[in-house]
């Protein structure tokens, strides 16, 4: 029996289960001249259904009419899965291992110089540290967590975990590898929460190789596991880390001297001369010391030895006569120092022809590998599965999770020197292999999502009919491997390969099992769009079965959505209030319902700024002073309010504080706060209280005090006033016994303005004016007289009761009558305030002297 058949039918055995056909057989029965595989169009056996279960909804792919998704039915949920026992994880650790390679085994390579990063890597471990293991690739890192895989096996509750990170950017996927690893449950892919709450029950140690992500992504990874270990490795142009995930760092440097050649003679078979010594020193230098260089360098001086000994194998033996084939004793030389750092291209010369043509099939698939099953039909040999283990004994090849990949630099040397030419032929000759074995029933869905990476290398690289027939066959097994990664992307690549190709249906095909898939993910909007298009295109096409499966998947996007908008209702945004001033209106003058407290500054009233003091007219040495008309200051009247209740008053939060530390008194009633200090009152309550209950306090020294200070303040400067201004009236000759008081003062003087307020509110303060900085006298009026008014006369600096005879100049003498009569209680000038509230704005009520006829 060919050993090819018989290692591929273990391979497919191990994976699917006894008595699966081998590919690689059908495979090699394929026109090899050509290097073209059969078409898909007819499978051997039936299509191949699985029906899985995707968060809440049932699955069924079908590679024929396309995915069916339904809610689950009552009674089928399935229970928390249980994890495996200790059996079942061995078994599952020797599946995501590399598979073993047919032909001589490969010997062991030693781990040198790394024990003491061995130990602390072990102790960091076993203390439930995460660990970073960084190093240049090929360093060693893959070697160093075997080690440590052997060293942990029973560490942790749920075992030791391999997972490879290569091509992952995103920690979903690698949740659900960890949890398909752990968990026994299978054809079931739980959606987010549920996948949350089972990983964080796991507690293992996780070798993590070739890790891809950092930062927020490695947090989110760390986070969902708290119960697990990480041993994290990764090359140093990996985005490091947070400084909040508390990850150790362990970094991986380059061996010594006497390692370097330790290593080159455990791979060579014996010690080394002193010439490939010194040869070995130079390369160490030139390498930094990396291992891989050196199992390389090894793999070339066994090819030199070879060659060496094929020479002295001919000279024992004398040519016939009849061979025409020179005598050539020429020795094989050491590699240059050029070939040591580069050496791809001296050991792909020196293998045999399949291993190159393997190797011209991995530049094509940027640096992936086919399983070494696929090679006799991909390459036309069916000894070419021994090709594999032949490149990875020169150090040509590295292991990745389950399958081997060109290493780090060995793609870009091989395409300088012309390996890369037949790119396109190889991976279209790739792409429609793997478009008739995925398509194959007899192939179980989890081997290809084994070779899921080579399988959309092979998509990439080949042309738009060779992708889309790919793309077709390949993402029903993705979908039932639940490998959705890679489903996603083969759906994609797909769609837009067929779009190009104008197959339509092959297009509507593609959408559905994007709208299937994001529907599966909970991306309901992302769902609909990709389902709408199906059905449009498959409605163009008169589909009918497949436009009602699409409008079924349809139907449950719309009640996700409504469950979606009962669960949290959209917010409604009201326009925001207009922003309110920082001071507070005047309250209205009319008794109102008393309102709530509202925030108040210490002036209310909109007086004129600098107000002066109002000079006062006396009429005799006895008589009541009186407000001179025409000095009185004029303040702007305070619209009243209307009457409202204590839910209309506006609460205004002022757009700056208002400062309530110590300041100058700017307002009359502060002046005479010291002269007049009211009687201590005892605090009224918060809550508005009728007319005759205290006042409560409010600002510095309480509203209360204001107000009476305010009063008495304007009682003192009208009657200071008043006296002022009859002394400055009275003149030189005694006024009669009786007869009302007559001002000098002509009757069209302005009317006093006096302010007044309601019985609730605390009593407005009068404004008044104050002394003006440059006139002769202190008492002069500041407001200027008004246009056709008269303007009264200015009071000397000390009122004598004896008044000057002669007019002052400016001012127009009233001459007295002949007897003058006494002041009168009901008809002196004494300006009184009214009750009467204004009832408009600018409207005020005054008193006016009266004048005797």
């Amino acid at each position: 029996m060919d050993r090819t058949q018989g290692q591929s039918g273990r391979d497919e055995q191990a994976a699917g289960g006894p008595g699966t056909p081998s590919p690689a057989s059908a495979s090699a029965a394929a026109p090899a001249s050509t290097g073209q595989a059969p078409a898909p169009s007819g499978p051997a056996g039936p299509a191949r259904v699985v029906t899985l279960t995707a968060g809440d909804f049932t699955l069924t792919v079908n590679p024929v009419d396309g995915s069916e998704i339904e809610p689950l039915r009552p009674g089928t949920e399935r229970g928390r899965p249980a994890k495996r026992d200790a059996a079942a994880r061995a078994v599952r650790d020797a599946a995501a291992r590399p598979p073993v390679l047919p032909g001589p085994p490969i010997s062991a390579r030693p781990l040198l110089a790394r024990g003491e990063e061995l130990e602390r890597l072990v102790r960091l471990l076993g203390r439930g540290r995460s660990v970073r293991l960084t190093g240049p690739s090929g360093s060693g890192r893959s070697a160093l967590l075997d080690a440590v895989a052997a060293r942990c096996a029973g560490l942790a509750p749920d075992g030791v975990v391999r997972i490879s990170g290569y091509g992952h950017q995103q920690p979903g996927e690698l949740l659900h590898a960890l949890y398909a690893t752990v968990y026994d449950a299978p054809r079931e892919r739980p959606e987010r929460d549920d996948l949350l709450a089972r990983v964080r029950d796991i507690g293992a140690v996780v070798l993590l190789d070739d890790l891809e992500m950092g930062g927020s992504a490695l947090d989110e990874l760390l986070r969902a596991t708290p119960e697990c270990a990480y041993l994290l490795a990764a090359t140093p142009d990996t985005k490091a880390p947070s400084d909040d995930s508390h990850v150790e760092e362990v970094f991986l440097t380059g061996l010594g001297r006497e390692d370097c050649v330790a290593l080159l003679e455990a791979g060579l078979g014996r010690p080394l001369t002193d010439e490939e010594t010194a040869w070995a020193g130079d390369l160490r230098f030139a390498s930094e010391g990396l291992p891989l260089r050196f199992v390389q360098a090894a793999a070339m001086l066994r090819q030199r030895d070879e060659l060496n000994h094929s020479h002295e194998d001919d000279d024992e033996e004398e040519p016939g006569v009849f061979e025409e084939r020179p005598r050539d004793s020429a020795v094989v030389p050491l590699p240059t120092l050029a070939e040591g750092a580069a050496p791809a291209e001296l050991l792909a010369s020196r293998v045999s022809e399949s291993a190159r043509a393997a190797l011209r099939i991995a530049c094509a698939l940027g640096g992936e590998l086919p399983h070494h099953a696929h090679l006799p039909a991909l390459v036309g040999d069916t000894h070419a599965d021994t090709a594999v283990a032949e490149l990875l004994d020169c150090g040509l090849l590295t292991p990745v999770g389950t399958r081997y990949r060109l290493a780090a630099g060995v793609a870009r040397q091989l395409e300088d020197v012309g390996y890369g030419d037949t790119a396109s032929e190889e991976a279209r000759t790739a792409a429609r292999h793997y478009a008739w074995w995925t398509g194959h029933a007899s192939v179980v869905p989890e081997r290809v999502g084994r070779e899921a990476d080579a399988v959309l290398a092979a998509l990439a690289g080949a042309d738009v009919v060779a992708a889309a027939v790919l793309a077709r066959t390949a993402a029903p097994a993705f979908a039932a491997s639940l490998h959705w990664e890679a489903w996603e992307r083969v759906l994609r690549s797909g769609a837009e390969a067929a779009r190009k190709a104008g197959e339509v249906a092959e297009q509507a095909y593609f959408h559905h099992e994007l709208g299937v898939l994001a529907l599966c993910e909970g991306r309901v909007d992302r769902a609909r769009a990709e389902l709408e298009t199906s059905i449009g295109l498959r409605g163009a096409l008169a589909d009918k079965r497949g436009t009602v499966a699409g409008r079924r998947a349809l139907a449950l996007v719309v009640d996700r959505e409504v469950a979606g908008a009962a669960a949290s209702p959209p917010l409604r945004l009201e326009a925001p209030a207009a922003a309110p001033e920082a001071v507070t209106a005047a309250t209205p003058v009319t008794p109102a319902t008393p309102a709530a407290p509202a925030a108040r500054t210490d002036a209310v009233t909109k007086a004129v700024p600098a107000a002066k003091p109002a000079p006062a007219l006396r009429s005799g040495p006895g008589a009541a002073p009186r407000v001179d008309p025409a000095a009185v200051t004029r303040v702007a009247p305070v619209t009243p309010a209307p009457p409202v209740s204590s839910e209309a008053v506006t609460r205004m939060t002022p757009v700056v504080p208002v400062s309530r530390g110590t300041e100058p008194p700017t307002t009359l009633s502060e002046v005479f706060e010291d002269a007049f200090p009211p009687a201590p009152r005892p605090a009224p309550p918060a809550a508005p209280v009728p007319a005759a209950a205290p006042a409560r306090p409010a600002g510095r020294q309480g509203r209360r005090r204001q107000v009476l200070l305010a009063a008495a303040g304007a009682l003192t400067v009208v009657a200071l006033g008043t006296v002022v201004s009859l002394a400055m009236s009275s003149s030189d000759t005694e006024p009669p016994a009786d007869g009302p008081a007559v001002s000098s003062t002509p009757t069209s003087a302005a009317p006093t303005t006096v302010q007044q307020n309601s019985g609730n509110d605390p009593a407005e303060e009068p404004p008044v004016t104050a002394p003006s900085e440059g006139g002769a006298t202190p008492g002069a009026s500041a407001a200027a007289p008004s246009p056709g008014r008269t303007p009264g006369r200015t009071p000397s600096r000390r009122p004598s009761s004896t008044p000057s005879n002669s007019p002052r100049p400016g001012t127009p003498s009233t001459a007295p009558t002949a007897t003058e009569p006494t002041p009168t209680a009901t008809e002196t000038g004494e300006a009184t305030p009214t009750a009467t509230a204004p009832t408009g704005p600018g409207t005020a009520t005054a008193t006016s002297p009266t004048t005797a006829p």
